[in-house]
C-alpha cells in the first residue's frame, strides 16, 4: 500500500504541476476539487427545480414534458436540462479525483477517518441520485435502468413481492410507483446535502466555493456544451418491446454492463466487498496520532490557537485552574491529527525562553518545544562549512533524508506551520546558522491544509505571532516543492547558499542585545 501512494502521488503531482502551467496555482481545479463539487451539486440543484416546474409526473406525460423541456423551450429547458446532465457527470468526475487524491496524499488517517467515511456514503448518494434521474425521463435508456435496477434489487432477499413485475407491460406500471421514484429523485439530493454539510463539519474554513475566476470558466464551458451538444432522450419507451443500441452514461452506468454477465448477487457481492474495502481503508494500516497537549500554566487563552487549528480540534472554555485569564484552550483528540500548527501559534513556543523550562502553552506531545530548540543547537554544532544553513521540511513533504553536508543540515516537522516564527530570529540572530530554508508540501496542497498559508503570514507579518522586523528576510529562503519537485528543490537550496555567501555571516551581523530580553513577561503581553 505505502509504495501504491508513493508512485501515485509522485504521478499525481506531476499532472498538477502540469495544471500549474495551464491554469496557475491560484485557479488549478485539482486543488479545488470539493469546492468544485460543491459546485456542480448546485448547479445541479437550481436546474433540477427548474425542470420540476415543467416536468409531469405521470408515466403516460414524463416524456411528453421532457421533450417539450428540450426542443420547444430550448433557450431554457434545454439548457436546464443539459446542464443538470453535463454537471451531474462533472460531480462524479470530481468526486473520484478527490477521492483519489485524498488517498495518495495519505489524508485519510487518523482523525480525518470521519470525513473520509462519510465520504464512502456520499458516493452511493450521488448515484443513487444519478440513476432515479434518469429513470423517471423514462425513454429507452430509462426502461432499460429501470428493469436492470429492479432485477439487481429484486436479487437481494428484502422485498415481499418483486420490483420487477411493475415493469412486465405498459399497463402493470402503477402510476403511484413511478410517482415514488420521482420522490426519491428529490429526497436523495437533499439527504446529500446534509451528510455533505456534516462532511465538512470537522474542518476550518472548508473550501467550499472555488475561486471566482475558474467557477465562471467551469460554468461557461458547461453553457457552451449544452448549447453545441444538448442533452436528449433516446425514444419514448416501451415495455411490449426489448431496448437495444441504447447509449450508457458511463459515469452512472459502469455497473450495469456486469449485470448482463453476473448474476444480481454477485455485482452486490463486488460493490459490497469495494464498500467495506474503502471504508475500512484509513485503519489500514492503522496510524497513531500524537495529539497536542495544553500546560495551562503558560496558556493565557489568547486564542490564536483554535483560530489556526485546521480541524476545529481546539475549543476556548472557561478557565478551570483559578489563574486571572477568562479562557483556556482544550484539545479534543478525537479530531486532533497532531499537525503541531497551533504550536507555532502559541506566543509562548519562543526558544529565547531562560528563565522557567521552555513549555508552550500548547505544544504536541512527542515533539515538544524544548526538544525543537536542542535538535536546532544539536545540528548547528555538527555544522564545519560556511554557509551554515538549517533546512525545516514538513514529514510530508519531499525525502530529505539524504540531504547532507558539512553546511548542511535538515530538520524535519510534522508540518511546516509547527515552527514558530520566533525560531528563524532565534536560529540567525544567535548565529546558529547563515540561514533557514522552509520547504515541504506543493503549495495549494499542505498536507495539513493550512501549515504553509499561516507560516507565509506569519513571515509577512500578516499573521500573528508575526516574524520580528529585525530578521533579514534575504536570510530565509522559501520553497515549497512536493514530492516531485526534488530536483528544483536542490538547485533553490544551491541558490540560496549561494546568496548566503554573499552576506557576513550571521553573528557577525546580528551581536546579542545588551539588554536582556525577557520573554518569561510574554504572557501578560500576548
Amino acid at each position: 500500500m505505502g509504495k501504491v501512494k508513493q508512485y501515485g502521488r509522485y504521478a499525481f503531482e506531476r499532472v498538477e504541476s502540469l495544471f500549474d502551467v495551464a491554469f496557475g496555482s491560484e485557479h488549478n481545479p485539482l486543488y479545488h476539487l470539493g469546492a468544485l463539487g460543491w459546485f456542480f451539486y448546485w448547479i445541479v440543484a437550481v436546474s433540477g427545480i427548474y425542470l420540476y416546474i415543467f416536468f409531469d409526473t405521470g408515466v403516460s406525460r414524463a416524456y411528453e414534458s421532457v421533450e417539450y423541456l428540450t426542443y420547444e423551450q430550448w433557450y431554457a429547458g434545454g439548457v436546464a436540462r443539459s446542464l443538470h446532465r453535463y454537471a451531474s457527470d462533472a460531480l462524479i468526475i470530481v468526486m473520484m479525483l478527490h477521492l483519489v487524491r485524498e488517498f495518495l496524499m495519505d489524508r485519510l488517517r487518523g482523525p480525518r477517518w470521519f470525513s473520509w467515511v462519510l465520504g464512502t456514503a456520499i458516493l452511493w448518494l450521488v448515484f443513487a441520485s444519478g440513476i432515479t434521474g434518469y429513470w423517471i425521463v423514462w425513454d429507452k435508456l430509462a426502461q432499460y435502468v429501470a428493469i436492470v435496477s429492479s432485477e439487481w434489487l429484486d436479487s437481494l432477499p428484502l422485498f415481499g413481492q418483486s420490483i420487477a413485475r411493475n415493469f412486465l407491460h405498459d399497463s402493470t406500471l402503477s402510476g403511484r410507483f413511478f410517482t415514488l421514484m420521482v420522490f426519491i429523485h428529490i429526497a436523495v439530493p437533499l439527504i446529500l446535502l446534509f451528510v455533505m454539510w456534516i462532511h465538512i463539519q470537522r474542518v476550518t474554513r472548508p473550501d467550499v466555493n472555488p475561486p471566482r475566476a475558474l467557477g465562471i470558466t467551469v460554468f461557461a464551458m458547461l453553457i457552451i456544451l449544452s448549447l453545441v451538444y444538448p442533452a436528449e432522450s433516446q425514444g419514448p419507451a416501451d415495455l411490449s418491446r426489448v431496448t437495444s443500441n441504447i447509449g450508457l452514461d458511463w459515469f452512472y452506468m459502469a455497473l450495469y454492463p456486469l449485470l448482463d454477465i453476473f448474476s444480481g448477487m454477485t455485482v452486490w457481492w463486488i460493490v459490497g466487498v469495494a464498500t467495506v474495502f474503502l471504508f475500512f481503508l484509513p485503519w489500514m494500516p492503522r496510524k497513531k496520532t500524537f495529539s497536542a497537549v495544553v500546560d495551562l500554566d503558560n496558556c493565557n487563552g489568547c486564542e490564536r490557537c483554535a483560530n489556526d487549528c485546521p480541524f476545529n480540534a481546539i475549543s476556548m472554555q472557561p478557565r478551570s485552574d483559578g489563574h486571572p485569564y477568562l479562557k483556556e484552550a482544550v484539545v479534543s483528540v478525537k479530531k486532533c491529527v497532531g499537525c503541531g500548527i497551533c504550536v507555532g501559534s502559541c506566543p509562548t513556543a519562543t526558544p529565547f525562553r531562560r528563565r522557567s523550562a521552555l513549555i508552550a502553552g500548547i505544544e504536541l506531545s512527542d515533539k515538544p518545544v524544548m526538544q525543537l530548540r536542542e535538535q536546532v543547537i544539536r545540528a548547528s554544532a555538527a555544522l564545519t562549512e560556511s554557509p551554515k544553513l538549517l533546512v525545516y521540511n514538513c514529514a510530508a513533504g519531499p525525502n530529505l533524508t539524504t540531504l547532507t553536508g558539512p553546511g548542511l543540515a535538515v530538520l524535519t516537522l510534522p508540518c511546516i506551520g509547527q515552527l514558530p516564527p520566533s525560531f528563524l530570529d532565534f536560529i540567525i540572530s544567535r548565529g546558529y546558522a547563515d540561514g533557514v530554508f522552509l520547504t515541504g508540501c506543493r503549495a495549494g496542497s499542505c498536507h495539513y491544509r493550512l501549515g504553509i498559508e499561516w507560516t507565509e503570514q506569519r513571515i509577512k507579518g500578516q499573521r500573528d505571532p508575526y516574524l520580528r522586523e529585525r530578521v533579514p528576510r534575504e536570510r530565509i529562503g522559501i520553497f515549497w516543492a512536493g514530492v516531485d519537485h526534488t530536483n528544483v528543490l536542490l538547485s533553490q537550496l544551491n541558490d540560496f547558499r549561494e546568496r548566503l555567501r554573499k552576506l557576513q555571516p550571521a553573528h557577525k551581523v546580528h551581536k546579542q542585545p545588551a539588554v536582556k530580553e525577557d520573554e518569561d513577561k510574554v504572557l501578560d503581553h500576548a
